[in-house]
C-alpha cells in the first residue's frame, strides 16, 4: 500500500540548514533566517525532515533522473552500464578519478550535506520548547542518520573530516580524521539512538531500534569486527519484529512496501519524491545483467550448472533457483506481455525486474513510468541481510553451529523460493551438504547466497570490496547473453579498494591531502 512520506516544510528546512546569516542584524519578513527559525516544534519537525531528505540525493540513494543504488550494481560482476552519467561505468572500467565520476563527487558532497543538517538539528533542537519524548526521538533519529552518512564516507573513501558541530566556514580547512575514529563515532551514535528509539516506527520511514542494530551489524561486518557483527545481528533477530516476506518478487512491489522484512527504507511518493528505477529497467537498460550472474544461479535442487544433469544450455532458464525468474528478464522469456528476443535489451540481452513494476504480464503496461516518475521505496536494510550477515560473521569466527544453517535456510526457504536447505547430516546430498567444520565451504555458500538474494539491489559492490575479491572478479572480459564479449574491465588492487577524495574538495581544502594510496 502506498505510503507515507515524512511531512514538514521541507523548503523552509532546506533554506535554514544551508546556514544563512544576517550581517546587518535585521530580519526579513518574507523568509526565515538561522536566528529566527529554530523556535517551534513544527520548525523542529521541518529540520528533522531535511535530515531525512538527503537520503534521496543522487550521491546517497538516488532521486530524480538518478537510480543510484541500482547503478552501483554495474560496478560488480553482476551488471554493466553503457554510459558514464553516474560514474559507475568508469569505476567498473578502472578509468575513474577524482574529477570524472559523478558518484564520487556527489557521494562525498551529499554525505556532508546530510551530516551538516543532522549536526544543525542536534545543536538547535535542544533549545526548543516541545514534547520531551518527541524531542528525544528526534535526536535519536538524527544520530542514526548522521551515522548512516558517515558510514558512506568511511566505506568508500576511508579517512574523512569528522565534524560534529553545525557547519561553519572553518570546517573547509579541516584535515581528514582516521577512519577508526569516525567508525567509533558511528557506533556511539547508533548505540545512543537505539537506547531511545522504540521497536515500532512512529510512522513509515522513521528510524527504529532495529534499524540502529542493523546498521551497526553492517558496519561491524564491513570492517572485519565479526564478533560484534554477530552480536548486533542477533539483537535484531531477538526483537522478533521482522520476518522473511513470503513473496520474493512481491517484496519489491509498491503494494507491499513497509512489509515485515523491511527494517529501514527510503520513502518515495509520486509526484514530489521520485526516481527513475522503472525507466532504467524497462527502456534504457543502464543496469544490464551480465552472463556471469545468470550462470551463478543454482539449479532448483541446489546443484550448480556445471555438475547438474538438470542443466540444459539451450534452455538455461529452466529448473533454476526460483529467484532467477523473479529477478531477471532474458531472451526467450516474456516481459510486459511480449516475447523477449536477443535484441529487446541491446546491451546484454538481459534486464532486471527487481525494483520495477513490470513483469511477465502486462498488468502495469498502462502505467508507464518515465524519468523521475518512479516511487518504489528503496530498501536500505532488510531482514534477509541481517540473517546472512549473522551467518557470515559466525562463519568468519569459525563458530559454525545450527544457528548458522537456520539463518541461511530461512532466506533460502522463503515461501515462493523454497530452495533446498543447506545441511550437515547427509553427505550423499552433495549439492547441499556443508560439514559444520568446513569453514571454507560455508563461506562460499554464504557469498553465493548474498550474490543471488541481493542481485540488482546495489549491495554486492561493497561485498566484493570487503571480501577483497574485486581484484579477481573485476579484472577481465564480461559477456552478453550469448557469451559474446561485451568489454574488458580492470581493477587495480593497489588503488581501487577506496575511491579518491574528489578533486574539487582537494582544490577547496588542501588539508585533505594526501589522497588515498595511488590516487
Amino acid at each position: 500500500m502506498k505510503k507515507y512520506i515524512i511531512p514538514a516544510a521541507i523548503s523552509i528546512a532546506l533554506t535554514v540548514l544551508s546556514g544563512c546569516s544576517d550581517l546587518l542584524n535585521t530580519y526579513p519578513k518574507d523568509k526565515y533566517t538561522e536566528e529566527t527559525f529554530w523556535q517551534t516544534e513544527a520548525q523542529a519537525d521541518a529540520g528533522l525532515t531535511a535530515c531525512y531528505t538527503t537520503l534521496r540525493r543522487t550521491g546517497i540513494y538516488g532521486g530524480g533522473d538518478w537510480a543510484t543504488p541500482l547503478w552501483e550494481e554495474t560496478a560488480t560482476p553482476n551488471a554493466t552500464d553503457y554510459n558514464s552519467s553516474s560514474g559507475f561505468f568508469r569505476i567498473a572500467e578502472g578509468i575513474h578519478d577524482g574529477s570524472n565520476s559523478g558518484i564520487i563527487n556527489n557521494r562525498w558532497a551529499h554525505a556532508y550535506e546530510g551530516i551538516g543538517r543532522c549536526n544543525t538539528y542536534l545543536a538547535k533542537v535542544e533549545h526548543i520548547q516541545m514534547d520531551a519524548a518527541k524531542k528525544s526521538r528526534g535526536i535519536a533519529e538524527a544520530r542514526f542518520l548522521r551515522a548512516l552518512y558517515y558510514s558512506m564516507l568511511i566505506n568508500y573513501y576511508g579517512d574523512a573530516p569528522l565534524i560534529l558541530d553545525p557547519p561553519v566556514k572553518e570546517h573547509n580547512n579541516l584535515p581528514r580524521t582516521p577512519k577508526q575514529d569516525i567508525f567509533n563515532q558511528i557506533i556511539k551514535d547508533l548505540d545512543e539512538a537505539a537506547a531511545v528509539l522504540g521497536v515500532d516506527a512512529t510512522q513509515p520511514g522513521r528510524v527504529t531500534k532495529g534499524a540502529c542494530y542493523a546498521l551497526k551489524a553492517r558496519q561491524y561486518l564491513y570492517h572485519g569486527k565479526f564478533s560484534e557483527a554477530a552480536e548486533a545481528a542477533k539483537q535484531v533477530m531477538d526483537l522478533k519484529k521482522y520476518s522473511i516476506f513470503p513473496d520474493y518478487r512481491g517484496l519489491f512491489m509498491p503494494e507491499n512496501e513497509n512489509n515485515s522484512e523491511v527494517i529501514f527504507d527510503v520513502q518515495y511518493l509520486f509526484p514530489n519524491y521520485c526516481h527513475s528505477f522503472d525507466l532504467i529497467r524497462r527502456q534504457y537498460d543502464t543496469t544490464a545483467p551480465l552472463r556471469d550472474l545468470i550462470d551463478a544461479y543454482l539449479m532448483s535442487d541446489g546443484s550448480d550448472i556445471h555438475t547438474s544433469p538438470q542443466y540444459d544450455a539451450a534452455k538455461y532458464w529452466e529448473n533454476r533457483d526460483p529467484r532467477f525468474r523473479m529477478t531477471l528478464v532474458w531472451p526467450g522469456s516474456k516481459y510486459r506481455g511480449a516475447n523477449v528476443t536477443g535484441t529487446t535489451f541491446a546491451q546484454t540481452g538481459y534486464t532486471f525486474k527487481k525494483y520495477s513494476i513490470y513483469d511477465e504480464d502486462n498488468a502495469y503496461n498502462s502505467n508507464i513510468k518515465n524519468s523521475s516518475q518512479s516511487d518504489i521505496n528503496y530498501i536500505v536494510l532488510r531482514y534477509a541481510d541481517i540473517l546472512l550477515m549473522y551467518a557470515e560473521a559466525k562463519t568468519e569466527l569459525n563458530q559454525i553451529d545450527e544457528s548458522v544453517y537456520e539463518a541461511i535456510n530461512a532466506v533460502r526457504g522463503r515461501a515462493n523460493v523454497n530452495m533446498p536447505a543447506i545441511q550437515h547430516t547427509n553427505p550423499a546430498d552433495k549439492a547441499n551438504y556443508v560439514a559444520m567444520s568446513d569453514q571454507a565451504a560455508m563461506r562460499n555458500v554464504i557469498r553465493l547466497e548474498r550474490r543471488i538474494e541481493f542481485a540488482g539491489e546495489g549491495y554486492y559492490y561493497m561485498d566484493i570490496l570487503r571480501w577483497k575479491t574485486a581484484e579477481t572478479v573485476m579484472n577481465g572480459p564480461v559477456f552478453k547473453h550469448d557469451y559474446t564479449q561485451k568489454l574488458v574491465r580492470k581493477f587495480n588492487k593497489d588503488r581501487d579498494y577506496l575511491w579518491p577524495v574528489p578533486a574539487y574538495e582537494l582544490q577547496e581544502n588542501p588539508a585533505l591531502e594526501p589522497n588515498n594510496p595511488n590516487w
